[in-house]
């Protein structure tokens, strides 16, 4: 960067009138390594496959993410050819990296653009379970609350006025000592939306350090997993709906709550 022809120091103070010169790099190659990590497949068929992520895996490659990412994983298991562009092949929707569950990934164009139509249009199911702090005194209960970027905090999302709506259905399955599980039904999928939304509720998910959930008995990551997954399969129109149980960690932590730890 350049000011009226001259190199810019940092602590520069700008003044009306200043011509500044910026040079933008020439955009990197993105070359998309195919990872052989094994995958736990729940559905495949020629348009789309469901899979089962597991804590620790970011979805697609990003700063300080090239490789080992489910999209790495999904390029040596099958060709994604610029679906959805370059960088997230076939990804429909992500989960966070601490977060488990299911996500429908697209094998063709056709498919990810009918995939992601429903998503806009709220017509897939994601329900989610929650490891969270204390016991919500409402249940059932909706969280319909905008969420975006926190305004001090860029790399977290808060419920702010200036956000997108976000609304999230809720209920309390069994509550413990200091803790609660409870289900999470989504109506629309913006970043970070159940741990923002229970946060704003002061339950927090559990182990959650970003939005300050208390540390939960044998959890390795937050208490979140998306259990359940529905939609209209995008070429033959059947309603899919797919099941995960939580993770072993997950399951050991109620176990333990249920024994009163």
């Amino acid at each position: 960067m350049t000011l009226n022809g001259r190199r810019l120091r940092p602590s520069h103070r700008l003044s009306p009138g200043d011509m500044l010169e910026v040079t933008v790099p020439e955009p990197q190659p993105l070359n998309l390594e195919p990872d052989p990590i094994v995958l736990a497949i729940v559905y495949e068929d020629d348009h789309l496959l469901v899979v089962n992520k597991p804590r620790g895996m970011v979805t697609h490659p990003g700063p300080g993410n090239p490789r080992g990412t489910l999209v790495n994983a999904l390029l040596a298991h099958c060709p994604l050819p610029g679906i959805n562009g370059t960088m997230r092949p076939g990804i429909v929707h992500r989960l966070d990296k601490g977060t488990t569950g299911l996500l429908v990934v697209a094998k063709s164009q056709e498919a990810y653009d009918t995939l992601a139509a429903d998503m806009r249009a709220r017509r897939v199911k994601r329900q989610y379970l929650a490891l969270v702090g204390g016991t919500p005194k409402e249940s059932p209960g909706l969280i319909d609350a905008p969420v975006g970027r926190h305004p001090v905090n860029r790399k977290k999302m808060a419920v702010v006025e200036t956000g997108r709506r976000a609304v999230s259905r809720y209920e309390v399955l069994e509550s413990y000592k200091g803790f609660s599980l409870v289900r999470v039904q989504l109506e629309t999928g913006r970043t970070h939306q159940v741990r923002v939304h229970m946060a704003s509720i002061g339950h927090p998910v559990a182990s959650d350090p970003t939005y300050g959930g208390r540390k939960a008995p044998c959890l390795e990551g937050p208490g979140l997993h998306a259990e359940r997954l529905g939609f209209c399969h995008p070429v033959t129109e059947q309603d899919m709906e797919f099941l995960a149980p939580p993770p072993p960690d997950f399951q050991m932590a109620l176990e333990r709550l249920r024994a009163g730890a």
